[in-house]
């Protein structure tokens, strides 16, 4: 019996990897990207699409979990569609990834005291109560969020909505570009 999250070869473990394509708001974008990966029979974890700082361009963040070869080889393709700015692996890089939860999480009297406290340690903010729960909102990073989700299971959750992970850079790196880069490889 062959364990689908090793890879065969290896029996190295696939991890995630954290995507961000930079694209031109045009319809159709969005389909023809996701289809690179489903074409190649992996599936999207988490997948976030919103405006970026310029209103003619949306920034997609995707998990996906494969080989980093592979997620290199998409990333290449992607490239070459003419609605994608940019597109770059920020699994290995220095970057700021957040994502948040919504959970409704059972609250009865006699535990919601220690329950507000436990989630205080998250920062988890208090959405909505009534008598018989509350809704909590947390923001971080996934393991962040994974460890509050572990804590107010005990307690019971109704229902849960999470975001995809978005990420950015924590600064720029000065880009060369396709000239930059003649001129670079003429003089060396």
């Amino acid at each position: 019996m062959t364990d689908v999250s090793f890879q065969e070869s290896s029996y190295a473990p696939i991890g995630t990897r954290t995507l961000s394509i930079l694209v031109e708001n045009r319809f159709g974008v969005l389909s023809r990207i996701a289809g690179l990966f489903s074409a190649r029979g992996y599936n999207i974890e988490s997948l976030t699409v919103a405006g970026s700082y310029d209103p003619a361009l949306s920034r997609i963040t995707m998990v996906v979990r494969c080989e980093p070869v592979l997620a290199e080889q998409i990333l290449k393709q992607v490239k070459k569609l003419l609605d994608t700015v940019e597109a770059v692996d920020l699994t290995d890089t220095n970057c700021v990834e957040r994502e948040m939860v919504l959970v409704r999480v059972r609250a009865p009297e006699a535990k919601r005291t220690t329950l507000l406290t436990e989630a205080e340690i998250f920062r988890a903010r208090v959405v909505t109560a009534t008598p018989d729960n509350y809704v909590f909102e947390v923001t971080g990073d996934s393991n962040k969020v994974e460890a509050f989700l572990g804590v107010v299971k005990p307690y019971g959750i109704d229902e849960m909505v999470r975001t995809g992970k978005v990420a950015l850079l924590r600064n720029l790196t000065p880009r060369i570009s396709d000239s930059d880069e003649t001129v670079l490889s003429a003089a060396g």
